[in-house]
């Protein structure tokens, strides 16, 4: 059987980084498109955000596996993106310190043949624990420059992980891209 093309409608050099080291061949045609939070759960959101972008990326494919991702860091039920300030990435980073909160990533694959689309929509969710932060921590880790493209503003993959306590579930859907949920889907297309 002929190894379907990957399109990952993603900017993200962690998902990009995750999908090499899964061996797989794809180029990188990220969504134009601005999504909208739609559902009434986390994993409903995230999972129709992944779905927004593949669709963006789709309409302009014939033949493709399209692969759209989302991640969204939720604390006592609050979304929290990606910062627009230092001052707003402190504020986040702040109540995340001492306390344990929630990660879902969630993942569309579009399955285009010939124009016709078979869809896959999955999401994982990872509990992360930081330790405590004094104020003087937070806008140190700020400086550094990680926390303005990140939801939640951290990446558990930088210096941050100095603060990380403990991780239940996959890492990698912290980083972004749950490899081994999607590895199992995948394998549903062959």
């Amino acid at each position: 059987m002929k190894e379907k093309k990957i399109i990952l409608a993603s900017a993200s050099p962690r998902r990009k980084e995750l999908l090499a080291l899964m061996g797989l061949s794809f180029q990188v045609v990220p969504s134009r498109e601005k999504e909208v939070p739609e559902g009434d759960t986390p994993a409903e959101i995230v999972e129709n955000l992944s779905r927004q972008k593949a669709e963006a990326v789709a309409a302009g494919y014939q033949d493709g596996m399209i692969l759209g991702a989302d991640t969204i860091v939720v604390c006592d039920g609050e979304i929290m993106g990606k910062p627009r300030t230092k001052e707003d990435a402190f504020h986040m980073l702040h109540s995340l310190q001492g306390r344990t909160h929630e990660v879902y990533t969630g993942v569309t694959l579009i399955d285009v043949e010939h124009g016709e689309r078979t869809y896959d929509t999955f999401s994982r969710k990872a509990l992360v624990t930081v330790h405590a932060m004094e104020d003087w921590e937070i806008w140190a880790y700020i400086e550094k420059g990680e926390s303005m493209d990140k939801a939640g503003a951290y990446g558990i993959q930088g210096s941050f992980a100095m603060y990380v306590d403990g991780i239940q579930g996959e890492y990698h859907t912290v980083l972004g891209l749950p490899v081994a949920a999607l590895y199992q889907e995948l394998k549903k297309f062959h």
